[in-house]
């Protein structure tokens, strides 16, 4: 296998905020608690150490034995639910949601960086043990967002009239999906593998949770991975004083705004992912949730008939915790109150919320995580290696926008010098001379000459863009050659692991794709990796 890498900042994928995170930039360092580095975890165990009451290690470990009843888990996770309980042991954390089928082939990568980061502290930090968590986003309800997996091209769906948290959803429908998904799929021994994958998570599982519980252990059993689920009654009695503050006095809502205001005053070009409501959280019952609004004296449930006083939506918490589900600011929280959280690993977007969120933890007393960026990975084929380098197409080079990266090859392959450089320097040299005959004649004319040095200048350019047009119709095959490899591995003319699904590299690689990854994908390294497997 042969592994080289391209800083992030040079792909052109990921934001400004994000590049100038993984450069630490002085103006960010506010923003987040320690960088992950080796050397920071030390201080980072120190802090968490003091910060997590060994009540919540005892709920946390009695509550996932309770998740895995009817799951076969490996001696090595069963292992890590149980060290879970000891003082000297954390957790390395990424989340996603429940996409169907995993959804984007980067879902691998986030668990694999997580795995991985683990072993690397145990090697670093003996003494302490390190548990890899993949917490499921049950209580998400945006269907439309998981309901399908590209395939070779192909929109695999799940159409289905669902409400409430899709964690709940009934898996009814999804046979219809696993025809579609083997009639495109073909046969042949992975292929086989793969549907039965599929069959025994979706179709032997009565719920999505259950589903995605079982089909993540089954890819990372003999990993250790612990995978959680935050739609839980003791878990989320934890969150009760927590929930109580929001509602009582909304102090998510002003940290965060004043932490939005802090970054956008940084710079223009950051983003701000998340707007946070007065209350983050949802009313969780049955097929239905819908945020909790404020109005006056009252509690009301979005889109119902259900209101609260206080004095009753305080009972309610209290004897239903389970009913009330944070949304993208508290889910954060929450997660870090139950877990002996040390990191979570998430993508460009999700850090870039994070990052909102570290004065609203300050204010809740709770340790904020280091925030790492998820291995990012480019997967090559040996066929596909071997057409880029009889195309002389370097790493660099295929992250180009497509326009660029032929007008770049073309021009390289010329027999003729499409480069009219040397000829707008030339023009710009004349009429430097023109505007200073023009300053020392009659200065009204010093705009006739603009006007005429713009002209000519479109010109040159103009003649420039036709005979490089000409030179591609001239090249065509390569043109065509060069085009298709790119889309290839850029579907949709975006990164490959935000549209391409695991089952097509597990097709072309069988069960090593994921030991290979293991094996690769360094989450300190700091760079976006390409892999020619």
């Amino acid at each position: 296998m042969k592994v080289s890498n391209i800083p992030y900042h040079k792909t052109g994928y990921f934001s400004s905020l994000m590049c100038d995170y993984l450069e630490e930039k002085k103006e960010l360092q506010s923003f987040y608690n320690r960088f992950p580095n080796l050397e920071n975890f030390k201080l980072q165990i120190e802090e968490k150490s003091k910060n997590f009451p060994d009540r919540n290690r005892e709920v946390l470990a009695n509550a996932l034995v309770n998740q895995y009843a009817n799951i076969t888990a490996s001696e090595k996770t069963k292992t890590n639910i149980s060290l879970l309980k000891e003082q000297n042991t954390f957790t390395v954390v990424t989340g996603h949601q429940l996409n169907l089928f995993t959804g984007p082939l980067y879902f691998l990568y986030k668990i694999i960086s997580t795995i991985n980061l683990t072993e690397e502290l145990k090697r670093t930090y003996p003494e302490q043990n390190f548990v890899p968590v993949y917490w499921m986003a049950t209580e998400d309800h945006d269907f439309d967002e998981i309901n399908y997996f590209n395939f070779k091209g192909k929109k695999i769906q799940w159409n289905k009239n669902a409400s409430g948290g899709v964690g709940r959803l009934n898996t009814e429908g999804l046979d219809q999906v696993f025809n579609a998904f083997s009639s495109t799929i073909g046969g042949g021994k992975t292929a086989e593998e793969l549907k039965t994958l599929f069959t025994e998570a979706y179709l032997s599982h009565t719920n999505l949770t259950a589903a995605t519980r079982y089909l993540a252990n089954e890819l990372f059993t003999s990993y250790g991975l612990v995978i959680v689920d935050g739609d839980d009654k003791e878990l989320k009695k934890l969150q009760i004083p927590y929930v109580k503050e929001d509602l009582l006095n909304h102090t998510g809502f002003s940290k965060v705004e004043e932490t939005n205001a802090r970054l956008s005053a940084v710079s223009d070009n950051y983003k701000i992912q998340v707007n946070p409501r007065e209350i983050n959280y949802f009313y969780l019952v049955d097929d239905v949730r819908e945020r909790i609004i404020k109005k006056d004296d009252l509690y009301l449930i979005n889109n119902t008939e259900i209101t609260f006083t206080e004095e009753a939506i305080l009972k309610e918490l209290n004897e239903f915790p389970e009913r009330f589900s944070p949304n993208v600011v508290g889910r954060p929280l929450f997660q870090e109150i139950i877990l002996p959280n040390l990191c979570y690993i998430g993508g460009g977007g999700e850090l870039a919320y994070w990052l909102e969120l570290k004065t609203y933890f300050e204010s809740q007393n709770v340790t904020f995580p280091m925030l790492l960026l998820r291995n990012s990975a480019l997967l090559i084929t040996e066929k596909q290696s071997e057409k880029l380098n009889k195309l002389n197409v370097s790493i660099e080079d295929l992250f180009l926008k497509q326009n660029s990266l032929v007008n770049k090859k073309i021009r390289e392959i010329s027999n003729i010098d499409i480069d009219f450089t040397p000829q707008k320097k030339h023009l710009e040299e004349q009429f430097k001379q023109l505007y200073t005959l023009a300053e020392q004649t009659d200065k009204t004319f010093l705009g006739a000459v603009k006007a005429q040095e713009v002209k000519q200048k479109k010109g040159l350019q103009a003649l420039e863009d036709r005979l490089l047009q000409a030179q591609k119709r001239k090249l065509k095959d390569h043109v065509i050659r060069l085009t298709d490899i790119q889309n290839q591995l850029f579907p949709n003319k975006s990164l490959q692991e935000r549209n391409q699904n695991f089952s097509e590299p597990y097709l072309e690689f069988g069960p090593s794709l994921i030991s290979n990854l293991i094996a690769t994908l360094k989450p300190l390294d700091g760079n976006f990796l390409i892999l020619e497997l």
